[in-house]
Protein backbone atom coordinates (compact mmCIF):
# COMPACT_ATOMS: atom_id res chain seq x y z
CA UNK A 1 0.00 0.00 0.00
CA UNK A 2 2.52 2.47 0.81
CA UNK A 3 4.41 2.11 -1.81
CA UNK A 4 1.55 2.46 -4.02
CA UNK A 5 0.93 5.83 -2.53
CA UNK A 6 4.51 6.51 -3.19
CA UNK A 7 4.72 5.83 -7.08
CA UNK A 8 0.96 7.56 -7.01
CA UNK A 9 3.14 10.51 -5.65
CA UNK A 10 6.28 10.16 -8.16
CA UNK A 11 3.88 10.30 -11.33
CA UNK A 12 1.86 13.07 -10.15
CA UNK A 13 5.26 15.05 -9.21
CA UNK A 14 6.38 14.10 -12.81
CA UNK A 15 3.27 15.20 -14.67
CA UNK A 16 2.92 18.80 -12.36
CA UNK A 17 6.60 19.17 -13.73
CA UNK A 18 6.17 18.71 -16.87
CA UNK A 19 2.68 20.79 -16.79
CA UNK A 20 4.87 23.62 -14.86
CA UNK A 21 7.69 23.32 -17.98
CA UNK A 22 5.34 23.78 -20.57
CA UNK A 23 3.62 26.79 -19.12
CA UNK A 24 6.55 28.92 -17.47
CA UNK A 25 8.55 28.08 -20.79
CA UNK A 26 10.39 31.31 -21.67
CA UNK A 27 8.75 30.65 -25.63
CA UNK A 28 6.04 30.66 -27.05
CA UNK A 29 3.86 27.52 -26.93
CA UNK A 30 4.01 26.84 -30.95
CA UNK A 31 8.03 26.85 -30.66
CA UNK A 32 7.82 24.54 -27.31
CA UNK A 33 5.20 22.53 -29.36
CA UNK A 34 7.89 22.24 -32.18
CA UNK A 35 10.91 21.51 -29.78
CA UNK A 36 8.37 18.58 -28.23
CA UNK A 37 7.78 17.41 -31.55
CA UNK A 38 11.08 17.61 -32.94
CA UNK A 39 12.23 15.31 -29.94
CA UNK A 40 9.66 12.78 -30.78
CA UNK A 41 10.96 12.58 -33.97
CA UNK A 42 14.20 11.89 -33.02
CA UNK A 43 13.47 9.81 -29.90
CA UNK A 44 11.31 7.77 -32.95
CA UNK A 45 14.15 7.37 -35.53
CA UNK A 46 16.59 6.40 -32.60
CA UNK A 47 14.20 3.71 -31.33
CA UNK A 48 14.11 2.52 -35.07
CA UNK A 49 17.41 2.36 -35.36
CA UNK A 50 18.16 0.57 -32.45
CA UNK A 51 15.38 -1.76 -33.03
CA UNK A 52 16.27 -2.77 -36.32
CA UNK A 53 20.10 -3.32 -34.98
CA UNK A 54 18.29 -5.57 -32.53
CA UNK A 55 16.07 -7.39 -35.31
CA UNK A 56 19.18 -7.87 -37.55
CA UNK A 57 20.97 -9.46 -34.94
CA UNK A 58 18.25 -11.54 -34.18
CA UNK A 59 18.40 -12.33 -37.32
CA UNK A 60 21.85 -13.16 -37.79
CA UNK A 61 22.02 -15.40 -34.58
CA UNK A 62 18.59 -17.36 -36.22
CA UNK A 63 20.71 -18.09 -39.41
CA UNK A 64 23.75 -19.26 -37.42
CA UNK A 65 21.65 -21.73 -35.25
CA UNK A 66 19.83 -22.80 -38.16
CA UNK A 67 23.09 -23.32 -39.70
CA UNK A 68 24.15 -25.68 -36.56
CA UNK A 69 21.58 -27.23 -36.19
CA UNK A 70 21.83 -28.37 -39.87
CA UNK A 71 24.83 -29.34 -39.78
CA UNK A 72 24.51 -31.67 -36.75
CA UNK A 73 21.94 -33.35 -38.77
CA UNK A 74 24.51 -33.63 -41.80
CA UNK A 75 26.82 -35.16 -38.84
CA UNK A 76 23.70 -37.02 -37.34
CA UNK A 77 23.16 -38.77 -40.81
CA UNK A 78 26.83 -39.74 -41.75
CA UNK A 79 27.28 -41.11 -38.31
CA UNK A 80 24.46 -43.15 -38.58
CA UNK A 81 25.16 -44.20 -42.28
CA UNK A 82 28.35 -45.50 -40.85
CA UNK A 83 26.58 -47.18 -38.07
CA UNK A 84 24.63 -49.25 -40.68
CA UNK A 85 27.34 -49.89 -42.62
CA UNK A 86 29.41 -51.18 -39.46
CA UNK A 87 26.53 -53.27 -38.13
CA UNK A 88 25.97 -55.03 -41.54
CA UNK A 89 30.24 -55.61 -42.03
CA UNK A 90 29.66 -56.69 -38.08
CA UNK A 91 26.41 -58.86 -39.33
CA UNK A 92 28.13 -60.19 -42.36
CA UNK A 93 31.60 -61.55 -40.37
CA UNK A 94 29.78 -63.08 -37.69
CA UNK A 95 27.36 -64.78 -40.71
CA UNK A 96 30.63 -66.11 -41.92
CA UNK A 97 32.30 -67.21 -38.91
CA UNK A 98 29.25 -69.04 -37.66
CA UNK A 99 29.27 -70.80 -41.51
CA UNK A 100 33.18 -71.67 -40.85
CA UNK A 101 32.49 -73.16 -37.51
CA UNK A 102 29.00 -75.55 -39.30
Amino acid sequence: MESRRLLLGVLAGIAAGALLGVLLAPEKGSITRKKIEKRGEDFSEEFKEKFDNFLGSISEKFEKGKETVSNLTEQAKDSSGISKKNVKIARSELIKGNSKKS
